[in-house]
């Protein structure tokens, strides 16, 4: 049986997905609805299977649809990478990187590996982006990045991984504080003091609102900051305590009056990965900051 696809029929599918609706999905493709049921019925009928489950309430996916709309995801990230590099080409740029990271990776060690890749690459630009682990792990398996730095306990059993740093969370006091001598402290007994949070869209302040959601508590955030810097000048300032990643903590109390404690949790000690879909698979200028960042590994684990 013949198969035939195009792009818009893709964008359709991926399109309803989205907003859970034909009607939704037709807006948002800019067709009317009758074109739009009437590109899904000859696709099911050209793939030989349903794709949508019609009901009162709407549509949603069937199995083949689910599969439809992920390789149709994969497609059309594969063509916007194509044209993004051809427009690089033609604007002398030769290549075009794509990089998800959590915030550690992102905050503490990811510039100067990268100014050093940058130095040594003129001709690549990096697409440098914020998320969370399992977003980005997500995010590789459909091909919306081409290399995710990750932190903790995600399954990555579809990917190639190689290790990379391997960073603890700590407790960040004000200088003199009662908990400030202590070997070390559980996350839940820091919830009756005020938190010095990082913004909402951060990675380590959705990793901590899951950690309070196993112990059915709320993080008690006085006040929100944008980055690891301005947490611990409001630490010093008396303001709360923070969780941070100990790389940042303890590169700011050589400045601050802060000090630094240990949690118990089993979970502040963070391993993280370097995730691909395929090492091979991935351009020659793309290997080679694979091969800084395990470099960078390397150099960090030795005393």
């Amino acid at each position: 049986m013949a198969m035939h696809f195009d792009l818009v029929d893709l964008r359709l599918m991926v399109r309803i997905a989205e907003t859970n609706g034909l009607t939704r999905g037709a807006e948002a493709s800019h067709m009317s609805l009758p074109a739009a049921s009437t590109r899904v019925k000859n696709l099911e009928e050209s793939i030989g299977t349903k794709l949508l489950y019609r009901t009162s309430q709407g549509v949603t996916l069937t199995p083949p649809g689910q599969a439809f709309v992920h390789h149709a995801r994969l497609v059309l990230g594969q063509i916007e990478h194509l044209r993004g590099d051809l427009q690089s080409y033609a604007k002398g740029i030769k290549g075009h990187l794509r990089v998800f990271a959590n915030t550690t990776a992102l905050g503490e060690f990811l510039p100067p590996v990268l100014r050093n890749y940058l130095r040594s690459h003129p001709d690549v630009n990096i697409d440098l982006r914020e998320r969370l682990s399992h977003d980005i792990v997500r995010a590789v398996s459909e091909g919306q990045t081409d290399i995710g730095i990750v932190a903790g306990a995600v399954r990555t059993e579809n990917l190639e991984t190689l290790p990379y740093r391997q960073d603890t969370l700590l407790l960040v006091l004000p200088r003199g504080h009662a908990l400030a001598g202590a070997g070390a402290v559980a996350f839940a007994d820091t919830l009756d003091l005020d938190h010095v949070g990082l913004h909402e869209a951060s990675a380590i302040h959705a990793f901590l609102r899951q950690a309070c959601d196993r112990l059915h508590r709320v993080l008690p955030t006085r006040i929100e900051v944008g980055n690891f810097e301005a947490a611990c000048r409001m630490v010093e300032a008396g303001v709360g305590v923070s969780i941070l990643p100990g790389s940042a903590a303890r590169r700011h109390a050589q400045t601050m009056a802060i000090d630094t404690v240990a949690l118990s949790d089993d979970w502040s000690l963070r391993e993280m990965q370097i995730c691909m879909r395929s090492l091979q698979a991935l351009p020659a200028f793309a290997r080679d900051l694979v091969d800084l960042l395990v470099a960078d590994a390397e150099l960090a684990r030795q005393p």
